[in-house]
This record gives C-alpha cells, sequence and structure tokens, in this order.
C-alpha cells in the first residue's frame, strides 16, 4: 500500500546517499549512514516546537516522494514510491522538525550491531572502531555525529536502546502500541514500536511532547527500584558504571530533599526470568517475522545476508501451534511484568557491553554471544511492552553505555521528565 502526500509537505533536492563521494551543499554524504540527503528532504509543515531541528528518517518508514529500502537494495529496487509520510514522520513534520534525509537500517530491522553487508557499517563517533549498534544505527549515528538533531527509529528488541547505549545518546523505546505503525515495515507486530534518540535530554523531552500530545495515561509513584542482576549476565566495565550512576542519582536524589530513603530500593532479578523472555521473543518475533517478510524473502534469499537469511530460514520453520502457545506464554509474562514494575521506575543496564569492535563482530561466535547476552537485557521492557528511555553513562575508560529507566505502560512521557530531572541533578 502506498500513502497520499500530505498537503503543506515541501520537497527538496535530494541526493542518493550510495553515490559515494557526492555532496549535497557543502557536506559530503557518508553512504553509510544515509541512503537519502535532502537540503531538506521534506521541509516542516509550518513552525512548530521543534522547528530548526532536522530528522533522521530510518529507512522502515514510509517518507512521501520516497521509497522504503529496509536495509536491502534488492527490496528497495522493487519497493513502491510513497505517496505520503507515515503519522509518526508526519507528526515530526507538523510539530515544525525538517526530515532532512533518509537513515540506514540493519537489513529488514533485523539485528542489533548496526552492520549492514550491502551499504557497510555506519561510524560510531562517541566510540571508533567499534559497531554503532542497530537496528537503527543510521539514525543514531547521524545524530551522534550532529548531522541531525533528531533520530526517528524503531524498538523491537532494543533497536532505539542499544544505539543509543553504543553512541551516547538518549533514547526512547515508547510504549507498545501508543504510537501508529501505519507506514512502517514490520519485523513483528507484537514488538515493534516507534521511538526517538536525541544528545540530550532537553531535546528529547521536547520531541516527546510533540510526538505525545495526549496525556499520559499511567502516573508514577516517584518510587525506584535499581534492578540486581547476576553478575554474568553483565560485563564488569558497564556493571561498575550502571552502579556507580545508580549511587550518583541516588545520593542527588536524597540530597535534593524530594525523596525520601524508602523510596529507593533494589530488585533482585534471576537469569532463568530472563531466558524465558527470550525463548517466548524467539517464537513470536520469529513467526510474525517470517508472516511479514517471507512472501518476499522466499524468492531472494540470495541477495540477503547471510546471517539474517539464516534467522528467516528458522522463522519459516515456526509452525502454527508453536506461535500460538508463544501468545499465550506472552501475555501471561507481559501481566507479570507490569505487575513487577507497578507505578515505579525500573532502572538497569541498557546494553550487557560496550560496542563490541568491528574486529569482535566479525568473529560470528561472539557476534552471537553479544547478541543474545544484550537481548536478555532489552527483552524485559519488550516482553512487557513498556516504555523505556535509555540515558548516557560511560564506563571508567570513557566508552559509552547506558542506564534504562523503564516505566508503566502509558507513562512516557513522565518517565522522560523523570529521566530529565534525574540528569539534572546529577549534573547540579
Amino acid at each position: 500500500m502506498t500513502y497520499r502526500t500530505s498537503h503543506g509537505a515541501s520537497h527538496r533536492h535530494a541526493v542518493d546517499g550510495a553515490a559515494a563521494g557526492m555532496a549535497t551543499g557543502a557536506r559530503a554524504i557518508d553512504p553509510t549512514i544515509w541512503r537519502v540527503l535532502g537540503t531538506p528532504l521534506i521541509a516542516a509543515t509550518h513552525p512548530g516546537p521543534l522547528s530548526g531541528m532536522g530528522v533522521a528518517v530510518k529507512d522502515l518508514y514510509a517518507v512521501a516522494g520516497q521509497r522504503v529500502g529496509a536495509g536491502n537494495p534488492a527490496y528497495l529496487a522493487e519497493s513502491p514510491v510513497q505517496e505520503h509520510s507515515a503519522p509518526a514522520v508526519q507528526r515530526l513534520l507538523d510539530a515544525g522538525a525538517d526530515v532532512i534525509g533518509i537513515a540506514r537500517t540493519d537489513e529488514f530491522a533485523y539485528s542489533l550491531a548496526g552492520a549492514n553487508a550491502h551499504y557497510g557499517t555506519p561510524p560510531n563517533p562517541r566510540a571508533p572502531r567499534r559497531v554503532p549498534g542497530g537496528s537503527s544505527s543510521g539514525p543514531a549515528s547521524a545524530v551522534a555525529s550532529t548531522q541531525a538533531t533528531i533520530g526517528l527509529g524503531t524498538d523491537t528488541a532494543g533497536s532505539i536502546r542499544i544505539p543509543s547505549a553504543y553512541q551516547g545518546l538518549w533514547g526512547l523505546r515508547t510504549t507498545h502500541g501508543r504510537i501508529s505503525r501505519e507506514g512502517v515495515h514490520p519485523l513483528s507486530g507484537s514488538f515493534d514500536t516507534v521511538g526517538w534518540m536525541t544528545r540530550d535530554a532537553q531535546t528529547m523531552d521536547a520531541v516527546t511532547q510533540a510526538m505525545l500530545p495526549d496525556r499520559d495515561s499511567a502516573t508514577l509513584s516517584g518510587e525506584v527500584a535499581v534492578c540486581v542482576l547476576p553478575s554474568q549476565m553483565v560485563d564488569a566495565d558497564v556493571a561498575e558504571a550502571f552502579g556507580r550512576s545508580c549511587d550518583l542519582m541516588r545520593s542527588a536524589t536524597l540530597e535534593s530533599g524530594r525523596a525520601r530513603p524508602d523510596t529507593w530500593d533494589e530488585l533482585t532479578l534471576d537469569a532463568d526470568m530472563f531466558d524465558g523472555f527470550l525463548d517466548i521473543f524467539s517464537v513470536v518475533r520469529g513467526y510474525e517475522a517470517w508472516r511479514a517478510n517471507g512472501g518476499w524473502v522466499r524468492g531472494h534469499f540470495d541477495a540477503i545476508a547471510p546471517d539474517i537469511a539464516q534467522r528467516f530460514r528458522n522463522d519459516a520453520q515456526i509452525g502454527e501451534t508453536a506461535y500460538r502457545r508463544g501468545l499465550e506464554r506472552l501475555e501471561q509474562s507481559r501481566a507479570m511484568v507490569r505487575s513487577l514494575v507497578g507505578d515505579r521506575v525500573l532502572l538497569m543496564p541498557t546494553a550487557a557491553t560496550v560496542a563490541p569492535t568491528l574486529t569482535e563482530q566479525d568473529d560470528p561466535d561472539t557476534a552471537a554471544r553479544t547478541r543474545k547476552q544484550t537481548m536478555r537485557l532489552t527483552s524485559l521492557a519488550g516482553i512487557g511492552g513498556l516504555p523505556a528511555l535509555t540515558m548516557p553513562i560511560a564506563t571508567a575508560q570513557g566508552l559509552p553505555c547506558g542506564v534504562c529507566l523503564i516505566g508503566p505502560a502509558g507513562s512516557d512521557k513522565a518517565l522522560v521528565a523523570f529521566g530529565k530531572e534525574l540528569r539534572r541533578r546529577l549534573s547540579a
């Protein structure tokens, strides 16, 4: 299906990012970051709270006058030109932001590393010679390198949160279903969410207010639970950075007189719970990924990177009975996670490791282990369908990582405000 162009959208000169070495204005295009770049690509509908901000849109969203490439050149070649932008894109335009370009994604958004076998790996400006994180890798790199103010992405199993942690950004995965996914190429309807990345808390708050004009359906009690995880789930340098940051945030909050000591607590979680979440993910997301993409993929396996193709081959073997049982387990686990969170904020490391080096990512065993280790952490918000805000921190060695704030369903704006206040108190 294509979508009609909304009134007021203005199309400007656009340059295909595949033409390496070309430039728009004085800025050379990095084709690992951008598929299409404009001046802007689509201008804001009218002035608004996001005026002057440029958006890098993940190549899963319908953008008026452009094709959806989903990170694959063969798919791009067969994709129809979109007649109007996805509602999430349009909401940014209506708030005064300009779409400056379409940014790269991992192939079919089916990875967490950020690498793309067809277009290359976008750079990680905050950690050179390390992966950028995926699948919203292009928008994240565009924001981290200051080529865009806002990165519009999606998050299924961590695709906003991981690149944000790896590149020192703020990133929000919204409550599942709160923002329309119309005009967004799907991976798994049970988990796909709209989200965005910024370089600072102030911009994150402004974008969140514009993207979510309705009131939150849930409030925060002010209580915080710091998740205590088994040591094997998080690398030592990340665990140390997370613990140190939580201690500082707790001290700053208590010293402000705005909270009582009993509002900060610890929550011990075991590895078996996370392993169960991963099992649900593998069945439900896998079945839905094949249902959404299998019609095209089965005739184009030779046009897909081997690791992505293998995931689809595995997905094709998941039967209806297993999927229905997976949905039952998802419903039960979602209720359990939401009860666990309640009306408080959970703090946990965003990713289990810092960004792997490019060499580490080239080793299949290391890459698979890192992917599984990180997905165990990101699965909690995914299974719960909960909003998750990543706040940038750093290890003792100066490498980016993140603290993830998870709140009750529908508390997105309050969660961002809470994170913004935590950062302000830390900086005071």
